[in-house]
């Protein structure tokens, strides 16, 4: 029998019976508690959850790093795992993780691993758009911003981090629709919590930086071993980047507006 590492898993949901029961079974080839905090799902995910021995936590929706604080709080141990529910633990990563906590636990509070791609259309992404996420950590040491937009925290420049070889999979758009949606969404919180830059500094942005924001997906990220798809995709991660621009630019504009109303 495997043996499990002392890691809760907690995963934020509503309405994820897509994949919920692959992420699920996935975790639980290495944690020993999967904790599923929802927000009012009203399709089978509790349903397939529960099935499959994961809590569900009902809690209405505070904001992606305030959740993230409700599913640090109701798991049983201390060491968490933070998947969202599209996130699949590979076999590799199960077996990396069980080799760190085989001796007990591990001198280093923090772990970082990749998360790998896997699109609708074609392979895996496994070696280019490669993104490092600090999934595995320590609650006793660090948590997780108590934001309702940011829900990565960040690691003081002291503490040591330790980089796993092994991939997360991430299945992290249906298709092209839902991740234009998705980039659209995120944007109108990063503009509203972000510190808001100069007004020639966000024109400048609004006017130039597409481009620019376009090739860093393209070529430094390597969307182009993608094909045509990559660029697709490139163009819509650009254009995502360049509304946040776009609506700080608006919040200048209704400052000056209020302003002139006095």
């Amino acid at each position: 029998m495997t043996q499990l590492a002392p890691i809760s898993c907690y995963i934020r949901t509503k309405n994820e019976e897509r994949m919920i029961g692959e992420v699920i079974r996935a975790a639980q080839q290495v944690v020993s508690e999967v904790v599923l905090i929802d927000s009012g799902s009203t399709d089978k995910t509790i349903e397939i959850a529960e099935s499959l021995g994961a809590r569900v936590v009902r809690a209405p929706w505070l904001g992606g790093g305030k959740q993230k604080r409700i599913g640090e709080d109701a798991c049983v141990h201390d060491w968490l795992l933070d998947l969202d529910a599209d996130e699949v633990v590979t076999p590799e990563l199960a077996d990396e993780i069980r080799t760190h906590f085989a001796n007990g636990e591990p001198t280093t509070p923090v772990f970082e691993m990749n998360m790998a791609t896997s699109p609708p259309v074609g392979e895996v992404w496994w070696t280019y758009n490669l993104v490092d996420r600090r999934k595995l950590y320590d609650r006793r040491v660090i948590r997780q911003p108590d934001h309702p937009n940011w829900d990565q925290f960040k690691v003081p420049s002291a503490m040591r981090v330790t980089k796993l070889a092994a991939p997360l999979l991430h299945y992290s758009f249906r298709d092209l629709a839902q991740l234009e949606d998705k980039f659209n969404r995120n944007s109108s919180g990063r503009a509203r919590d972000t510190k808001l830059k100069p007004f020639w500094q966000v024109a400048l942005r609004l006017l130039f930086a597409r481009p620019i924001y376009f090739l860093n997906h393209y070529v430094r990220r390597g969307l182009w071993r993608a094909g045509w798809y990559g660029i697709a995709v490139a163009a819509i991660a650009a254009h995502g980047r360049w509304l946040k621009d776009a609506k700080m630019l608006e919040i200048h504009l209704r400052n000056r507006e209020a302003r002139e109303e006095r």
